[in-house]
């Protein structure tokens, strides 16, 4: 089963022999909130592993040229028309075998309404309308019958052409909240994929009303889709997945995208991940240090309940970022087996102070702060918000690609560390000790101490997310 498994997914993954499809988005104009969508449009399409994506906010400085590097081009404009330099440049790219995809509201710019003479733009400005963008997209908006749409509302997208490529597969119909465009007058030729019912009592015309189309332009193929119309909408598994699969059959006349097209997805065996927090206050910003990565999953779960059962059997790697003192002795038994099983440990900033009687802990972490006097050893002292130089010293897969840096954060001094612990960052500022990552001279596993990660500025830190997802990863043996 597990070898069906690993085929299946497999299989729904994009060839990797397939090289990237060259993706250039238009953008920077819109009376959409472009600034929103058109970020989430390239994460959808870079997050599928189908694409390589770049992004043009001043489409009229498009050139056959630059366009020659691209296979298809994605549009979110809707604005002002681009010269005719630009304009050619689309049209000449298309007609000569290039994909174009259209989304949502960049069916309509350049006046490609049915009227006479000149079209007021978004900014005021009147000028001539285009009439080639829209036998390129495959409609035009009109004055009589007036295109528009009624109330925003949830529908359900149905798909009238399912054995298209890129419908193939895909649910027979999906729900969306969105604006329901209608009163296209549609070019000769299109072939329409979707449409939803555009209901009366929502200002609706009553009819099924066409979203989804392919236009053939000359040897160019266009995909169109009316909807998108902010994050709400196209955050829409159906949406998503659509947008994806039409942007990669104008591209390449195929479809190997999967039907559901995940917006997180994970690798195949990613890194099981237990985040510890309690004890101590922090940001929320900490929870961000984990997003964003493929190959990891990671479940927080908060004292006192966290070290409750078999972490052995549930977990790959521990994260810790808490401050405790007291722990029941069935946790305690539940964390140290974990790590000398040979799993993965990675402690955080305050979480070396926990413990103070614990020296199995010590020895395990490779070091200790001391909010108090213990013995011979006096407290240790912490100083906030210290702009501090950090620079990597070993070569090691845990710092691997880390530059010198500049960073506003905690500073430990006092602390005690041993000095068989291996140093992998330091720093000169004179309120700390120096170290600030280490690798534990524990032998029964790997396990790593980071003494940054106080606050934002430390968690939205590239080179500090690097370190600690790096720092994971080595810990669980990747």
């Amino acid at each position: 089963m597990r070898r069906l498994l690993l085929g299946w997914l497999l299989a729904s993954l994009p060839s990797a022999a397939a090289p990237p499809l060259r993706t250039l988005i238009l953008s920077g104009h819109n009376n959409h909130e472009w600034r929103e969508t058109t970020p989430f449009l390239q994460r959808v399409l870079d997050t599928s592993g189908r694409f390589e994506t770049r992004v043009m906010d001043e489409p009229a400085g498009m050139t056959e040229a630059i366009l020659a590097n691209y296979d298809v081009v994605v549009s979110n404009y809707c604005g002002p028309r681009w010269g005719a330099v630009a304009e050619k440049a689309l049209v000449s790219f298309v007609r000569r075998g290039g994909g174009f995809a259209v989304v949502h509201a960049a069916s309509y710019p350049f006046g490609v309404r049915e009227v006479l003479g000149e079209h007021m733009t978004n900014t005021g400005k009147r000028e001539a309308p285009w009439a080639e963008y829209a036998r390129m997209v495959g409609a035009s908006w009109t004055e009589d019958p007036k295109t528009g749409h009624g109330d925003r509302h949830v529908f359900q997208v149905t798909w009238t052409n399912p054995d298209h490529p890129i419908a193939r597969g895909m649910p027979r119909t999906f729900p969306l909240s969105d604006e329901l465009y209608h009163g296209f007058k549609l070019e000769p030729g299109i072939q329409v994929l979707a449409t939803a019912f555009d209901d009366a009592k929502r200002r609706g015309t009553g009819k099924d009303e066409p979203l989804l189309w392919t236009v053939q332009y000359g040897q160019g193929r266009v995909f169109h889709t009316a909807l998108g119309h902010d994050l709400n909408s196209m955050g829409a598994p159906g949406f998503m997945t659509s947008f994806a699969r039409g942007v990669e059959w104008a591209a390449a006349g195929a479809v190997t995208l999967p039907a559901d097209l995940p917006l997180h997805p994970l690798d195949v065996r990613p890194v099981r991940v237990l985040a510890v927090t309690g004890g101590h206050s922090h940001e929320a910003s900490f929870y961000s240090i984990f997003e964003g990565y493929r190959d990891m999953v990671v479940n927080v779960d908060p004292h006192p309940a966290a070290f409750r059962g078999n972490l052995v059997k549930a977990y790959d790697v521990i994260v810790l970022y808490d401050l405790i003192q007291e722990l029941p002795e069935a946790q305690k038994k539940n964390l140290r087996e974990f790590v000398e099983s040979g799993k993965g440990l990675v402690a955080l900033h305050h979480s070396i102070a926990s413990f103070h009687d614990w020296e199995w802990w010590k020895d395990m972490i490779g070091g200790h702060y001391y909010e108090k006097p213990m013995g011979e050893h006096p407290a240790s002292s912490y100083l906030h918000d210290v702009w501090q130089k950090a620079w990597p010293v070993a070569q090691h897969p845990i710092t691997k690609g880390m530059p010198e840096i500049q960073i506003k954060d905690e500073t430990y001094k006092g602390m005690e560390i041993s000095p068989q612990a291996q140093i992998l960052v330091r720093t000169d500022a004179p309120t700390s000790d120096g170290p600030l990552a280490w690798v534990s001279p524990y032998t029964k596993s790997k396990v790593v101490y980071v003494q940054l990660g106080h606050g934002r500025e430390a968690h939205e830190s590239p080179a500090y997310r690097r370190l600690v997802h790096q720092s994971i990863l080595w810990t669980a043996g990747r």
